[in-house]
Parts: C-alpha cells; structure tokens; sequence
C-alpha cells in the first residue's frame, strides 16, 4: 500500500519507518524538507500531492491548527485524496477541532480517525503506543493492521473527537504522576534523605509505576535533557483545561498542574524534559 506521513519529529520518524519496514511504500511531506533527509521514501511538493498519491495518509504534528492547514488549507490533503481514502491523526488536538476536520473531510468521501498515541519516544522507535482511535468502527478496521505496526495496544474509544477526549484523560494521569513524583523528590531531598532509595522504596510498593521508574530516575539524575519536551505537555494541558471549562467539569487537581507548568514555561524550560517540575518546586 502507498502510505503517506506528515510530521517526521522524534515519534513521527520512527512511525513511518516501521510502516515503511511493514513494506509499505512511504511518500512523505515536510514542512522542513531537511526532516526527511535519509528516509526511505518519495518527497512529495505539497500535501495534496501526497494525499492524490495514497490511500492512507498520517499525520503527527503539534496542534489543532496545524492540523487542519494539512487536512484542509491550500494545497492541503483533502484537494488530493480521493473519496474512499482514509486520514488517520496521530496528533494530540482538541476533541472539538477533530470532530469539525472528520465532518468537513467526510463531506468530501474522506474517512479520518483522530488516533492520538502515547508512550513517547520510545514507544515510537519500539512499537510499542497506545493508540486511542476516533471514528468510524469500520475504518478503523481496514486501517488496523497498519496500526498494529505501531503500537501494541489499539483502542476504539468512540466516535470522531473520542479518541482526543481519551489522550487528554491520558495527559491528565501522567502529568499528575509526574508533578506528584517531583513533589515526592522534593521532600526527600529538602528532608536530608537520599532520593534514589526512597525512589527505590517506593517502587515496591503501591505507588509503583512507569512515571516513578522514568521520570523518577530522570530527577535522581537530574537528567532533564528533554525525552518529551515539557512544552508539549504544557499545550496538551491548555487543551484539557479548556475541554473542562466547555464541559463545566471541575478538575482542581489538573488546574494546579497547569499552573506548575505555566512556572516551568516561564522558566524558559519548555524544551527540557517535564521532569523538570522538580525545577520548579525548587525555586520556591
């Protein structure tokens, strides 16, 4: 199958290549044609050209807006892809905004599944996501075993919009993890006691887990060198923030990590990894 991919950052790259390695045949679009440089496949001019050239086109870039220039702007995917055609988001966007973008593609005969990922980096160079997919249950269906290159775990959470709805419960739960492993470290260390064994105490008992193990390690080290940049984060919450404020849902917890965030950001370290909340509890 011709596939394309849009976005070729630190997940999108290694994504395309184990579709590339599936044996499929890769046609790719970058913003920066440097992006691409050494990848096994064909450069296409613009969007459309890409999407007049693939059945399945993916895209993983940094925002709502971003997003819809590629679906539907000038020289965008939709003035190429063919009805029948299938365009599956693997961007973190708002809900709202991938509920519009399927509506306007689907009045065209295009498909769209909004299939945030997450696992980072590494999940990306290992295949190892999550996949929480919006959309059609048929699409989805055609287009799983592609998916399955990617990602051990592939979810239909529900309609167009869902899938974006689950990736910011996601963010919601590790993000609070990651604030209350820095808290944790904080008060270790502000209590003369070594980090890395209380660390090692508590990933024996209930508070394990993957967020304690990384980021955890990340603050003993003080490694903050970015795996996922802080800032990424630090949109995604915007968008959840602002989910809750349409939904008149409150979140006091989410709505004190954001203002953590906002203090990292405003320490100019947005492109270093978000353990750097720890950072941020130590300038107080």
């Amino acid at each position: 199958m011709k596939i394309g991919f849009i976005g070729l950052g630190v997940m999108g790259r290694p994504m395309a290549l184990h579709l590339q390695r599936a044996g499929h045949e890769l046609m790719v679009w970058a913003r920066r044609p440097a992006a691409a440089d050494g990848l096994p496949a064909i450069t296409c001019a613009t969007p459309a050209e890409l999407g007049r050239r693939c059945a399945v086109v993916f895209t993983m870039v940094t925002s709502s807006a971003d997003v819809a220039a590629l679906a539907l702007g000038a020289d965008g995917l939709s003035e190429g892809m063919a009805p029948g055609s299938v365009l599956i988001d693997c961007s973190t966007i708002a809900p709202d905004a991938a509920r519009q973008i399927s509506a306007q593609l689907a009045a065209k005969g295009i498909a769209m599944l909004d299939a945030p990922v997450s696992g980072g980096a590494q999940g990306a160079i290992d295949a190892t996501l999550a996949i929480m997919v919006g959309g059609d249950a048929g699409v989805l269906e055609k287009v799983r075993p592609l998916l399955e290159c990617l990602g051990r775990r592939i979810v239909h959470v529900g309609p167009n919009g869902a899938g974006q709805v689950a990736k910011a419960c996601n963010q919601m739960v590790m993000v609070a993890a990651i604030e209350a492993v820095a808290e944790a470290m904080r008060l270790a260390a502000a209590s003369g006691v070594d980090c890395a064994k209380v660390k090692q105490a508590l990933a024996g008992g209930s508070a394990a887990s993957r967020v304690l193990e990384v980021m955890g390690e990340r603050m003993v080290r003080r490694d903050f060198s970015a795996g996922v940049e802080a800032r990424l984060h630090h949109k995604d919450f915007g968008l959840v923030l602002e989910a809750a404020r349409a939904s008149g849902v409150a979140m006091p917890l989410t709505a004190a990590v954001g203002q953590q965030l906002n203090a990292l950001m405003a320490q100019d370290w947005g492109r270093d990894d978000t353990a750097s909340l720890l950072r941020v509890l130590e300038t107080r």
